[in-house]
């Protein structure tokens, strides 16, 4: 992983005291809500339902032991013993108090962590594939490239106050584990005509009261060539971007407004003007970079694992986590292992500080001491050897952390809801508690196979219900609770959003909804089809039959 050179260190750390005196102004009053918001914003900290939340961002996803340990203190003492993480490799605490804000970000800062643009208008934090480095179809690890958007885009002069947030994220290899197409640019790598580093471009897409799955407008940028292209992109949106609708102000609104060859045009005027050279990462800073993500030391080892291969027949319970929680990894005798935290009738993405400690101390000693986190609010210890899982699979059970679910029906991701946000209209976390509640069975849920089911409380979009294979969106009606649901969503190569199918349902409603289409599809479903697979041959109506038969029939 990368590490803070005096540059990044003293940026830090001065952003802390800058915020440390703002911080202190709003406590004395000098400061009303309306002027703190903007510097909050840019410091991560949003005012809740009730209480401050503070965003904290983990780059690319990318954590050492020592940061997850500073992530549990920060929970043991500012805040109430856990963390929450996103779905874009940020973790949030929701209730630290105003004056704890600057001695928190002091604290992350020594372990070289921050806050900085997880939000406000300005570029976000970049994110990845959560099995990059470890993936066998890579083309090229993609976080070096995520490292050079993150000092470029950190505090851009140009940069900082667009019409709206503007996310990127970067893959490697051409299965999208990071959802690409639904964020303002994403970018795959692949090789140009020269053989060198390329990246094909999507942009304009994005979730929220008006979804877009993002649009091809270039198909081979050169890696030299990627800041003055990102800057060419950015810089046509924020000259022509609207900033008088914040529902407008998107960069897939421009996108979609004007079609993507006018856009591609306004792109490739703006690219003609800029100095390409001065937007070059040289030689040798590229080569700095990429050196701190060279592979760790890996053994060389047989393909084969005697004692993953016993534990395997000797205890069903590591069978089944082996099959759903560990990944395979490009270097023989090691595997990438999905630590879950959707435990059954738990809070998707929540983590408590004696967890935290857990993970840090195996990801040190099992791990080469690195943690990811996963865009499904996941954690991954990517790199660990086949050897270890039986006993590393003992010490996760032991914790809490040994769900092995991933992947499947109760895998699901979901946004804070109405519990905590201001802006949500209806409460995500119980109905995704008795979903998991209901659908628990791990055999069923082996048989159902992977399907990925997203929840949000609001039409923000935080639980990216648009595009879940099922999509679970709160809604207020009439002052009362209720949940509409897409099927056919889709975040992978072959994004796409899902279709509504019909009424909104009261919570209670939901979860039997939801089993009701996972048993039509197990009835209607070819030899070895998933989900999704079924939901594409033939269409939503099977499973909208489902979801009402009996409702309407009680009707």
């Amino acid at each position: 992983m990368y590490r803070y050179d005096e540059f990044d260190a003293a940026l830090v750390r001065e952003r802390v005291e800058e915020f440390r005196d703002q911080v202190a102004r709003r406590a004395s009053g000098e400061l009303t809500e309306d002027q703190f918001k903007p510097l909050r914003l840019m410091n991560g900290v949003y005012l809740q339902l009730h209480a401050y939340m503070l965003r904290v961002a983990v780059p690319y996803g990318v954590m050492n032991g020592a940061q997850m340990r500073r992530l549990a203190h920060v929970a043991r003492t500012y805040d109430k013993g856990y963390g929450h993480f996103t779905t874009r490799s940020n973790i949030q605490f929701n209730w630290p108090a105003l004056t704890d804000l600057p001695a928190i970000l002091s604290d992350l800062a020594e372990v070289e962590m921050h806050a900085i643009q997880t939000s406000g208008n300005c570029v976000r934090n970049t994110t990845t594939d959560v099995f990059a480095g470890a993936a066998a179809d890579e083309i090229e690890d993609p976080r070096p490239w995520c490292e050079i958007i993150r000092q470029w885009s950190t505090i851009h002069p140009e940069f900082s106050f667009l019409p709206r947030k503007f996310k990127i994220a970067v893959i490697g290899a051409e299965t999208d584990r990071a959802a690409i197409r639904t964020h303002d640019v994403g970018l795959q790598i692949v090789k140009g005509e020269d053989g060198e580093t390329a990246f094909r471009v999507f942009v304009g897409g994005g979730q929220g009261r008006l979804p877009h799955i993002g649009q091809e407008i270039a198909s081979a940028v050169p890696g030299r060539d990627l800041l003055a292209y990102l800057t060419a992109i950015i810089r046509a949106w924020n000259l022509e971007g609207r900033r008088d609708n914040i529902h407008k102000a998107r960069i897939k609104i421009l996108v979609a407004s004007l079609g993507i060859d006018a856009f591609r045009e306004k792109v490739d005027a703006h690219f003609a003007t800029l100095r390409r050279e001065d937007l070059r990462v040289p030689d040798a800073e590229l080569a700095r970079i990429r050196a701190y993500f060279a592979p760790p030391p890996f053994a060389d080892l047989p393909k084969v694992s005697g004692p993953f291969d016993r534990a395997v027949l000797a205890d069903p319970d590591f069978a089944r986590f082996s099959r759903n929680n560990i990944r395979p990894h490009k270097q023989p005798g090691y595997a990438s292992v999905v630590i879950s935290l959707k435990p059954v009738d738990g809070v998707p993405g929540d983590i408590t500080d004696a967890q935290m400690e857990v993970v840090a101390d195996l990801a040190e000693r099992y791990s080469f001491d690195e943690v990811r986190a996963a865009y499904e609010q996941n954690l991954v210890l990517p790199h660990v050897r086949l050897d270890d899982t039986p006993a590393l699979w003992r010490e996760l059970l032991a914790a809490g952390l040994a769900t092995a679910n991933a992947d499947l029906v109760t895998d699901i991701i979901a946004c804070p809801g109405l519990d905590y946000c201001s802006l949500a209209n209806a409460r995500s976390i119980p109905v995704a508690q008795a979903l998991s509640k209901r659908l628990a069975d791990m055999e069923w849920q082996e048989k159902v196979g992977p399907v990925r089911i997203n929840m949000s409380g609001c039409i923000n979009a935080c639980g990216h219900h648009h595009i879940g294979h099922i999509g679970v969106l709160g809604v207020d009606r009439k002052g009362e609770e209720y949940y509409q649901i897409t099927v056919g969503g889709s975040p992978d190569e072959r994004a796409a959003l899902g279709e509504i199918v019909g009424r909104s349902l009261p919570a209670d409603e939901v979860a039997p909804a939801i089993q009701r289409a996972l048993d039509r599809y197990l009835e209607i479903r070819a030899e070895g089809e998933r989900f999704i697979d079924t939901v594409r041959r033939l269409g939503a109506d099977p499973f909208r039959q489902a979801i009402y038969e009996t409702l309407d029939a009680v009707a």
